[in-house]
């Protein structure tokens, strides 16, 4: 499935068999779900299916990834080069000859080979859709003659179908992805023996082993070992956790450097992690973009207009006597100015346009629906990790105890952290290279879960580590808990460098280095620009806890915060600010921000530093993660929906006056051929406005 005509289409086959109660069909997983009463045979459930132009997927060959885009590909691309050929051969010489309509014929046939069976399919129902609308616009342009603007109809509208074919299965492959975070298989503790299982086969309640370096299987609670938790994929913190028993863990989070044992608490099925997808997949399903105007237009529009058109050539004369022939001209003239090119290429045309002046900007939209939601948007939420933030931690500062020089400090962390995977220790580390700094070579290194890490350099033992590691060596002191609960205070990490006590030495600190998140360089002029673009409120959303979100906030010029969210919280915010404010976009680079991407009316990912999953499942990717973009993409939203209401009213009005004009015959067929390709000239371009800066 690839759009919401073909999800109706399905219903329409199937609701009608004996039998069937309902039935649900998901874009986003390509899947239909029927409730019936259990005595329906799957070959009829299929044959009914298939009967509406989606075809049943039988096994892994059939239907599969890009290649079943293969022949719609062709045919827009065959559209696209022979409406471009009839083109370049009406300015050549050969302008009077038959081969600019040759092309034109070309290209129509093409780009209706996706169209017409659809609409024969919705008048066989009974249904007007946008196919059959196309069908007619282009019908009626041939037997005026104009090839030329029925190829371009063709065209236009096989292309957005196929963009929007491909904007779907995008989003199935990043559930895929989601679901592939989580092993399929663990180690679970079953008497004396380690097993290992399917993560499905193990209930709640037993014990899973955890090595270094795994990701976790399953939900659940540490039970026994203490380590560092990286749980980015699922609440977003930039930094991992420490764990210990009676702590909490994610399934799809993955271990640091400590071996755990954890009792489940949460079957396969049941996870956070089983939840994000859950709701990513309802989110998109809900999303499934509402019937456009122009769809709902046609739908009345096109019936109503041959039926006028043939009343108009049949009653007069019958009941009145009036002149066949005039009558029959009047009504001719009718259809022909109620061809509604001009209608159905307004829209398009602005969003193509709209779309590739982002795509010169560096903003991936990746459809004019998201386009014309970013113009409505009144309220945004911006997820703090790699969106207001960098990312990534690193050294913000460093503080000298007893007058030891910043490189001697540096130096020994660096030494010491030489030896870490620990993202607070390769921070230290890469710190030092930026600013150069002499680094020797460390051994006996001992690292201490949990708390820091030990080593040997030169003939002293020294030590790496947080406020708990000071407290255990004995070497805290009121100057150092004032320092500490300052930095704290503003939600940054501290890592304490000393001289570790041994032998006949005490130990002492001898700096402390601050670590943080730090806030990206344009985060602040970005905000600003968002309000000054018309968005009321902005917020931020973060797992983080609450005192470093407000802090951050802060900074930015955030008009609120929110910390210590999972997922399923922050859709619960997206849903709250939707209500207040009616159309809400969502900003975020996390696995654990899809379901809220997905949920918003338009999800925004940041490109490059962004999960894939995440940008898949967004609708407009930041390719540079510039977040000064999402104002103009903003501003770009709001004057292409401008021009897309303007080319509507133009289109509509124009018609309305010369279907009045006709049926008072005051106009001729030149006359409504005229105003039928001056109105498109006049949509189109009014619509190429967009491409400039």
């Amino acid at each position: 499935m690839d759009c919401a005509d073909e999800i109706a289409a399905i219903e329409r086959a199937v609701k009608p068999l004996a039998g069937v109660s309902g039935v649900r069909a998901n874009l986003l997983t390509s899947t239909v779900t029927i409730f019936h009463d259990g005595k329906a045979q799957s070959s009829v459930l299929i044959a009914a299916i298939n009967s509406s132009g989606v075809k049943v997927k039988t096994d892994e060959r059939s239907g599969g990834g890009g290649k079943t885009l293969t022949l719609p590909k062709l045919l827009v691309i065959s559209a696209g080069v022979f409406t471009g050929l009839g083109i370049l051969a009406q300015w050549s010489v050969f302008k009077d000859g038959w081969l600019p309509d040759l092309a034109f014929t070309i290209a129509i046939i093409s780009g209706g080979w996706l169209i017409v069976p659809k609409a024969l399919r919705s008048l066989r129902t009974f249904s007007f859709d946008m196919n059959v609308l196309m069908t007619v616009a282009v019908i009626g342009a041939v037997a005026i003659g104009e090839h030329a603007e029925g190829a371009a109809v063709v065209f236009l509208f096989a292309l957005s179908e196929l963009l929007e074919s491909w904007s779907v299965g995008r989003a199935r492959r990043a559930i895929e992805a989601l679901m592939q975070l989580a092993p399929d298989t663990v180690f679970v503790k079953r008497g004396d023996t380690i097993q290992e299982v399917s993560a499905s086969d193990v209930a709640p309640g037993e014990t899973i082993i955890v090595k270094s370096g795994q990701r976790v299987p399953l939900d659940g609670m540490v039970s026994t070992g203490e380590s560092a938790i990286d749980q980015a994929p699922i609440t977003g913190e930039s930094i991992p956790v420490e764990k210990k028993p009676g702590d909490t863990v994610f399934a799809g989070t993955i271990n640091g450097t400590g071996s755990l044992e954890v009792k489940t608490t949460k079957a396969a099925a049941d996870t956070t992690l089983s939840r994000i997808i859950k709701m990513v997949g309802e989110a998109q399903q809900q999303k499934a973009p509402a019937q456009r105007f122009v769809d709902v237009f046609a739908k009345y529009y096109t019936p109503i207009v041959m039926i006028l058109a043939l009343a108009v050539g049949l009653i007069p004369p019958l009941i009145f006597g009036a002149t066949w022939m005039d009558w029959i001209y009047r009504a001719l003239v009718l259809l022909v100015i109620a061809c509604p090119c001009a209608l159905v290429i307004s829209t398009p045309v602005s969003i193509v346009s709209g779309l590739t002046a982002m795509a010169r900007r560096g903003v991936l939209i990746k459809g004019g629906a998201y386009l014309e939601a970013l113009g409505r948007l009144r309220a945004l939420a911006v997820d703090k990790t790699g969106t207001i933030t960098e990312g990534k931690p690193r050294v913000l500062d460093v503080l000298s105890f007893n007058d030891n020089s910043v490189s001697e400090i540096v130096g020994i962390a660096a030494a010491i952290d030489a030896h870490s995977t620990h993202p607070l220790a390769q921070a230290v580390v890469h710190y030092a290279e930026e600013s150069r700094m002499t680094v020797e070579s460390a051994r006996n290194y001992q690292s201490k879960v949990g708390r820091g890490a030990e080593a040997t350099i030169g003939e002293h033992h020294y030590f790496v580590g947080n406020h708990r590691f000071a407290h255990e060596l004995g070497v805290c002191s009121e100057k150092l808990e004032s320092i500490l609960e300052k930095i704290e205070a503003d939600a940054k990490s501290v890592v304490i460098v000393g001289h570790r006590p041994h032998a006949g030495c005490k130990g002492e600190v001898l700096g402390v280095l601050t670590v943080g998140d730090a806030i990206r360089s344009n985060a602040a002029e970005a905000i600003r620009l968002l309000h000054q673009a018309g968005i009321r409120k902005v917020v931020m959303l973060s797992g983080d806890n609450s005192r470093t979100a407000n802090a951050i906030a802060k900074q930015a010029g955030i008009d609120e915060a929110f910390g210590d969210l999972l997922p399923e919280d922050k859709i619960a915010a997206i849903k709250k600010l939707a209500a207040q404010f009616g159309s809400v976009g969502m900003i975020g680079d996390g696995v654990n921000d899809a379901p809220a991407l997905a949920a918003a009316n338009v999800g925004i990912a940041m490109g490059a530093a962004g999960t894939d999953t995440a940008i898949e499942t967004a609708d407009v990717a930041l390719m540079k993660d510039d977040l000064l973009m999402v104002s103009r993409a903003i501003r770009l939203g709001r004057r292409t929906l401008g021009v897309i209401r303007f080319n509507i009213a133009l289109a509509i009005g124009i018609k309305a006056i010369f279907l009045v004009l006709a049926l008072l015959g005051h106009t001729s067929l030149w006359f409504a051929v005229l105003a039928d390709t001056g109105a498109t000239l006049i949509v189109i371009a009014n619509a190429l406005r967009l491409l400039r800066p």
